[in-house]
């Protein structure tokens, strides 16, 4: 037998409709806040996100990458950003000098440590506006993401917010906070000792318990901002009171890309299970990356989700629909010489758009019935003998389990009217 490759997983029948249930609820927010869908490639040339600026563990650790056939160097995504950016700067659609909306949903890739709800391929959503440096867009942004997580049933929603600054300002805190950290040097995790000298901002979102200690009396990014990204910031809060959003600053945040640059922001909720680890999602703003791509200095910011980890918080909190794999009504025949009526029937009721099922491999009535509450199915139509010489069904609900003789001209709107109550 042959398995899975380790960090994968099957998305199986039993599986499926909650996929779609969350796409449901991604299509209507996307739609409301006028977001279009954009569709990439799984696999980029690798220069679209090994970059000399993007050191993150993500790019040097984590990605997969390949020669193909004519020695190019191709990584699989490991993020649908960078990706997009091409795109965007590729078809050149900055030409019309407008806002650029889009929404992305699909597969990424990065070779970690497998864990719950953490793979090696693992499915985002995510949204990028591109096209202009705004407070009031990055609120926007903000408070799609806080709606989208409460539109999903989940309690105790929380938006942290921060903001890093721009260029001089993150250059100042950068600074200053290798100096703060230099004396503990040796006393730094392994990937914060590496951080240190490459990336020192990366440090702030370490988990190792020590590094925490360590950072507690830190500076923050917060102190360094200059006029312009203070104001920014000041402008960002006021907006966000405007869509009424609430928010908490925490001062730490930086989130896990080098590209980001002032606003930095997550969003999580309390959940079940999840322990500490409980951010639904998060990202910023980018002032460089579209330039770094070889298109014009324009800004951007985004958002994406883990789709994993939106689908095991509504497990855990039970908050799928019932209704979600259910069969509006699956027929039961007693006998084969019924089994021509009940696919007459059963064409009947999907020619009207219902949801129907019938045996298909002759089981007894008690296996019929079986199947149907394992469908959970929410009504049954049984047809016997007595009920083919009348031209009518038996019509059961199974919930009250209340049964009526229905003549089969009158099935499609009586059947209506039971699944309505």
């Amino acid at each position: 037998m042959i398995n899975r490759v380790k960090g994968t997983y099957d998305v199986l029948p039993s599986e499926i409709k909650k996929w779609h249930y969350l796409e449901s609820k991604i299509s209507e927010i996307t739609s409301k806040y006028h977001y279009t869908e954009i569709r990439t490639p799984i696999m980029e040339y690798s220069g679209v996100f090994h970059r000399e600026s993007e050191l993150s563990d993500m790019v040097t650790k984590e990605t997969y990458n390949f020669k193909d056939k004519g020695n190019r160097d191709v990584t699989l995504r490991p993020e649908g950003t960078a990706g997009i950016i091409r795109s965007y700067v590729e078809n050149k659609l900055y030409a019309d000098n407008d806002l650029t909306k889009v929404y992305y949903l699909g597969p990424n890739f990065r070779y970690e440590r497998p864990q719950k709800g953490r793979y090696r391929q693992f499915s985002q959503f995510g949204l990028e506006a591109i096209g202009t440096k705004s407070a009031l867009l990055d609120a926007e942004v903000i408070s799609l993401a806080s709606e989208f997580i409460k539109s999903l049933g989940l309690k105790n929603v929380v938006v942290e917010i921060n903001s890093i600054g721009d260029f001089e300002s993150r250059s100042k805190y950068q600074k200053a906070l290798v100096t703060y950290l230099t004396p503990f040097a040796d006393k730094l995790s392994f990937d914060s000792k590496e951080r240190l000298q490459k990336n020192p901002l990366r440090i702030l979102d370490s988990k190792d318990p020590i590094d925490q200690e360590l950072l507690v009396n830190a500076p923050k990014p917060i102190d360094y901002l200059n006029i312009e990204s203070q104001e920014y910031f000041g402008d960002l809060k006021k907006y966000l009171e405007c869509f009424k959003v609430e928010y908490k600053i925490n001062d730490k945040l930086v989130r896990g890309l080098d590209y980001y640059s002032d606003t930095v922001f997550e969003v999580k909720a309390n959940i079940k299970d999840f322990g500490a680890q409980n951010v639904l999602g998060g990202g910023g703003r980018y002032n460089d990356l579209v330039k770094e791509l070889g298109g014009p200095d324009i800004s951007a910011i985004g958002i994406a989700f883990g789709m994993e980890r939106l689908l095991y918080a509504l497990e855990s909190e039970n908050l799928f629909p019932e209704e979600l794999i259910s069969l509006d009504s699956y027929i039961i025949t007693l006998s084969n010489d019924e089994k021509k009526y009940g696919t007459m029937v059963l064409q009947c009721l999907r020619e009207a758009h219902f949801n129907v099922d019938i045996d298909f491999m002759n089981k007894s009535f008690k296996g019929q019935l079986k199947k149907a509450l394992k469908e959970n199915s929410k009504t049954l139509i049984i047809i016997g003998e007595e009920e083919l010489k009348k031209n009518v069904v038996q019509l059961k609900n199974t919930k009250t389990e209340e049964q009526q003789e229905v003549n089969i001209k009158n099935l499609k709107e009586i059947l209506k009217k039971v699944l309505e109550n």
